[in-house]
């Protein structure tokens, strides 16, 4: 088998390169790290979130969660409140400043986004998007299979 020939493997190395030049958007002009950014983006797509939630939503551990939330309390752009269905959970909300933040880099990453995707048809954008989807859907199956 041949490394750059495994599929695993040259996923990780697609998905690091396109996460590197995302990242270049949010942690080098507004210091946002790429966990905080996942954060953002959840709370921006879904707010209030129960922590648990957000965790899921983003695929992050605890401690890159509870890391992340804790800067972004601290910067003003979300908001923790208890949560009143679960006594030790939390709900997250996204403040005003984390919408405004979260308004200034969307159009950014779009425009890398549109960038990576430029060679494709709207065909062959779909059929990737259905690819990954049958794929992600496969890999969930052996993990539950364990």
């Amino acid at each position: 088998m041949k490394l750059d020939e495994f599929f695993p493997y040259r996923l990780a190395v697609l998905a690091e390169a396109v996460s590197r030049s995302m990242a270049q958007v949010y942690a080098e002009r507004f210091d946002l790290s790429r966990d905080e950014w996942r954060v953002l983006a959840a709370l921006a797509e879904r707010s209030p979130m129960k922590t648990t939630a957000l965790i899921e939503h983003t695929t992050m551990d605890k401690m890159r969660t509870s890391r992340a939330v804790n800067r972004m309390l601290q910067a003003g752009w979300i908001a923790r409140e208890d949560d009143p269905d679960d006594g030790r959970g939390y709900l997250l909300s996204l403040l005003p400043a984390g919408l405004a933040l979260y308004r200034k880099i969307v159009p950014m990453v779009q425009a890398r986004e549109a960038y990576l995707f430029e060679g494709l048809s709207d065909d062959e954008k779909a059929l990737l998007q259905r690819a990954l989807d049958q794929v992600l859907e496969r890999a969930r199956q052996l993990a539950r299979q364990g």
